[in-house]
């Protein structure tokens, strides 16, 4: 049994169950706080449920994509011997989880920017609010499209500022 493999794994799985409940909570609660101050999920709005489960789902899939990264760095320090410090570490970790959650921010900004431009005199907030459940769908739709689109495109910011050791070109 290869016990570096299994202690890696472990910490992987520790760290993405960490991280993500972590990261959602906090999101939830700026969603709730900034722009649904009254609503909760206890009501009966199904439209802010399915526009929450679509913020959660997009916050979602741009975290599997930094989840890695971060565990590539713990890899590298386990491999690597003392080359890469703990305190590097949370660094890279903490710039990683900052990168992501500017793009999840820029993208629901920027569907919200996307739907005001198209549906003029319709305002998302105040139709969700009023559990307008076909706006939900549509808003969530978009969210998650431009998600999935954007999600590789995060992956190699991510994985470009991976401090991978250096090596020398034999061919030359």
């Amino acid at each position: 049994m290869q016990t570096k493999l299994l202690t890696l794994a472990f910490i992987e799985i520790a760290l993405a169950i960490v991280v993500s409940v972590l990261i959602l909570f906090i999101s939830f609660k700026i969603l709730q706080r900034v722009f649904f101050k009254n609503v909760s999920l206890r009501e009966d709005n199904i439209a802010f449920s399915i526009f929450t489960a679509g913020i959660i789902l997009s916050i979602g899939i741009i975290l599997a994509e930094i989840i890695p990264s971060i565990t590539n760095i713990i890899r590298l320090s386990m491999s690597n011997g003392d080359e890469i410090s703990f305190g590097k570490i949370v660094q890279y970790s903490g710039l990683y989880l900052f990168i992501g959650f500017a793009f999840a921010v820029t993208i629901n900004t920027s569907v919200f920017l996307l739907f005001s431009v198209l549906t003029k005199g319709v305002n998302e907030f105040k139709d969700i609010q009023q559990n307008n459940v076909s706006t939900a769908i549509v808003v969530t739709a978009t969210l998650l499209s431009i998600t999935l689109i954007a999600k590789d495109s995060i992956s190699l910011l991510i994985s470009a500022l991976i401090p991978y050791p250096e090596t020398s070109n034999f061919l030359l």
